[in-house]
This record gives structure tokens, sequence and C-alpha cells, in this order.
């Protein structure tokens, strides 16, 4: 399967069908196909496997586009990032953030990852249910900003800003640590934990959050609404810019524009 991905900042993944290969992607991800590509939005699987992916932060419905000729179809993602194509071994796999899944040929599969530990997934921003793609085949992983990979060694340790985490091999494990220090805590804007990743296996870090970018477009927006957003979500940030700190950012938003 022929693929060319375009563009730096905002790209475009195009990849060329011959009659009879089927492309599966969430829904809101395609950009422009040709007249050979027939397209078909269902569950997946059923019930159970939309809800299993809807659980995992994905979409309920996925779209299969196929050709019946020789045939484009394009995907675009909806942040400034970069587009990852990942070949995968039959049965193996890459955990990831809800969010990067983009499309993947159809033996790809996607089910729910689990963290080993709740606080992990709670704390540490990536959500306590992840996604995990399993192979044989090909996925389309978009991750935002600029991607920098590192191998941990086994032991080796990183600390990191969970919502840099965009992906990581299954043997890294996941947790988190209080920052140190109350200055830092207090003054330091990074939060009251940090995501440490431990090896052995690779990890690819991404240098813009969505979190992030989506407080600092709020900031500059004229609303009192988006002022309050804004705030909620430094809140929320600070907490931790998991689930626990979306949900107190939230909820402390609210309050704000109430007063």
């Amino acid at each position: 399967m022929r693929y060319d991905i375009s563009g730096t900042v905002m790209q475009t993944l195009s990849i060329a069908l011959d009659p009879g290969d089927v492309i599966v992607s969430q829904t809101h991800a395609m950009a422009w196909m040709t007249d050979a590509i027939d397209m078909d939005t269902h569950t997946g699987g059923g019930l159970f496997a939309g809800l299993k992916r809807a659980l995992g932060g994905g979409s309920f419905f996925i779209t299969e586009y196929s050709a019946r000729g020789r045939g484009e179809v394009a995907f675009a993602p909806r942040f400034p990032g970069q587009i990852l194509p990942m070949k995968l071994a039959p049965g193996e796999s890459i955990i990831c953030r809800k969010e990067t899944f983009l499309c993947a040929e159809r033996s790809i599969g996607l089910e729910i990852a689990f963290q080993q530990r709740l606080g992990a997934g709670v704390f540490a921003g990536e959500g306590f249910i992840l996604q995990r793609v399993t192979g044989p085949g090909t996925v389309w992983l978009d991750l935002s900003g600029e991607v920098i990979e590192k191998t941990l060694a086994p032991g080796e340790r990183l600390r990191v800003h969970a919502g840099h985490i965009g992906m990581q091999e299954p043997s890294v494990g996941t947790d988190i640590q209080l920052v140190r220090g109350f200055r830092n805590i207090l003054f330091g804007g990074e939060g009251l934990f940090l995501a440490t990743l431990t090896g052995p296996g690779r990890i690819w870090l991404q240098s813009m959050p969505i979190l992030n970018l989506a407080e600092e477009i709020a900031r500059h927006l004229p609303s009192e609404d988006a002022r309050d957003a804004s705030a909620g979500a430094g809140i929320g940030r600070m907490v931790g810019g998991g689930a626990a700190g979306a949900a107190i950012g939230g909820i402390l938003g609210s309050i704000l524009g109430n007063d």
C-alpha cells in the first residue's frame, strides 16, 4: 500500500488504494477521496466493539474506505503536528494516547489498554484507559508538535510532564511522582505530579500537548467564558493535567464563571 505524508506543520496523509484495499479511521478524519473510493461507517464489530473504542477515548463508530478501482483517500489531523507511520508485525503492539490514532489497515486491532496503577492513569495525563494498537499491518498516528524519540535502557527512568507523552512500547512502565519542593509546586508551573517512564523500550514525546494549545488560545479569546475556561485549564494543569486535573479545572472554571 503506497502512501505519502506531505506538509510540515499541518501534515496530510494520502494513501493510494488498489481494488480491494481497505483503510479504517475514526470519524472526522477524512480530508478528500476520489470517485473510486466507497465509504461505510459502522461500529466495527457490533455494539461491544464500539463501546470498547469509546471507553478507550476513540469514536463509537469507525469508517471504512474501500477501493472499487485504483483510488486515493487523504486524512488530515485537527492539530499541528507530525504523522508517524508504524508497521507492526503480527501480535506486535504500541500504546498510544486516545487522540493519536488517525487511520490504519483493516488488519490492525484497536482495543483498551489498562494502566497498571489507577493513580498513574488519573494523574499522569494519559487517562486511565489508553489505546493498544496491535498488528499485523500499518497504522498512522498523529502526535502534536514536533516528535522526539528516545530509547530507555532496562531500569532507566525519565520524568516527563504527562502531556508530552505521545506513545510508548508496551514494555515501558508508567507511574507518577510528586514534584519535590514547595516552591516548585507553587511556582514551577509543572503541576503536582510528573509522569515517570521506566525502560526498557522506546517512547515518543510530543513538543506541544493539545491541552497547552487549547489553554493558550483560550487566553487570547475576548469573551469572559473563554477567560474562565483558561483559568480552569491552568488550575487543572497545576493539579497534574490528567483526568483529575481536567475535572478539577472544569469545576473551578465553572465557579469562576458564576462569580
